[in-house]
């Protein structure tokens, strides 16, 4: 018996050095980075900009390969059956929490084929009115909404997005009726509340940035749990009337399941530090990115909470499944 457990623990201690051995060499090779976005859009430049530092970190480039396509499964699932060696990586958003609810089978399951290296950043979605509004809370949004519920409408880009399920979760808290008008882009969200196809719409602040600091939109509330540094007089919606109403919106690096605990710890530094690098944190901060990373165990966490959570939601507002 005795004998038989030195051997196993002998073994035991060679494999957790071959590990460790491996995690030093790596990198070998360059990596790569499955973007299930268009080049240009936000998540594919937080992206560029972390892998630019992680290549100059590791001596190895880190580079981008993007497929944009149905709904972001292929580009899951493109990384869930690759080599699990820390050379094939996935750009994850809260899209894949949400896409277990939204569609009625997946190739992979985001939990089970992924193994979470770190977020990256965060993104803050808000409620936003035209100028000309006369809304100038979330209690007149409210009001207003139930008082003429056939003339008032809610907009987000397309169904099943974060913002469109953010319009639809303060619907369900604040106990209203409003229709939520899906658009296909941010562009066509704006042009809906200078129409008055809508009267409120639910978008993240960066591509609505410019029309805010000009003035052509006035943000009303934000969904994040706190205030934002950048609009210290704007509420979150929470405080503002509708309490338990909270949303982020991340993005984050992922592994294929199996992929050596060694090297996911490795990449995991290697990301905290690129992320912490000033000039990296100022170009994510200047591209309306919160730049916060996050322990593989923490990034699990969030993934698996924000899809019970989103689960819910899809089923209360009775969205079919595609």
């Amino acid at each position: 018996m005795k004998v038989a457990l030195k051997q196993w623990l002998a073994c035991a201690g060679l494999a957790l050095f071959c590990m460790q051995a491996q995690a030093q060499k790596f990198p070998e090779r360059p990596i790569k980075v499955v973007v299930p976005f268009g080049p240009g859009g936000l998540a594919d430049v937080s992206m560029r900009i972390v892998a630019k530092r992680m290549s100059e970190q590791m001596g190895q480039q880190v580079y981008i390969e993007n497929l944009p396509s149905a709904g972001g499964i292929n580009a899951a699932q493109n990384v869930a059956t690759a080599t699990p060696d820390g050379y094939t990586l996935l750009l994850m958003s809260n899209a894949n929490a949400i896409a277990p609810s939204l569609f009625k089978s997946l190739p992979y399951s985001p939990l089970k084929d992924f193994a979470p290296v770190s977020t990256i950043g965060f993104f803050d979605v808000i409620l936003v009115v035209d100028k000309a509004s006369p809304l100038k809370t979330v209690g007149d949004v409210i009001a207003s909404a139930k008082k003429d519920s056939a003339k008032f409408n809610a907009g987000s880009i397309v169904t099943g997005s974060t913002q469109n399920l953010s319009a639809l979760l303060f619907t369900s808290l604040a106990g209203l009726s409003t229709p939520v008008v899906p658009f296909k882009t941010s562009g066509e969200v704006v042009t809906g509340l200078k129409t008055g196809d809508i009267q409120v719409g639910f978008e993240m602040l960066p591509p609505l940035a410019a029309q805010l600091k000009a003035g052509s939109l006035r943000a009303i509330a934000v969904a994040s749990p706190k205030r934002l540094p950048s609009m210290p007089d704007v509420p979150t919606v929470a405080e503002a009337g509708v309490p338990g109403y909270q949303v982020v919106s991340w993005n984050g690096v992922a592994a294929p399941a199996k992929t050596p605990a060694a090297v996911v710890a490795r990449l995991n530094a290697e990301l905290v530090k690129a992320i912490e690098w000033p000039e990296v944190k100022k170009q994510l901060t200047d591209a309306g990115i919160e730049p916060r990373t996050m322990s593989p165990e923490a990034f699990r966490a969030q993934i698996e909470s924000d899809t019970v959570k989103w689960r819910k939601v899809i089923e209360s507002a009775k969205i079919e499944k595609q």
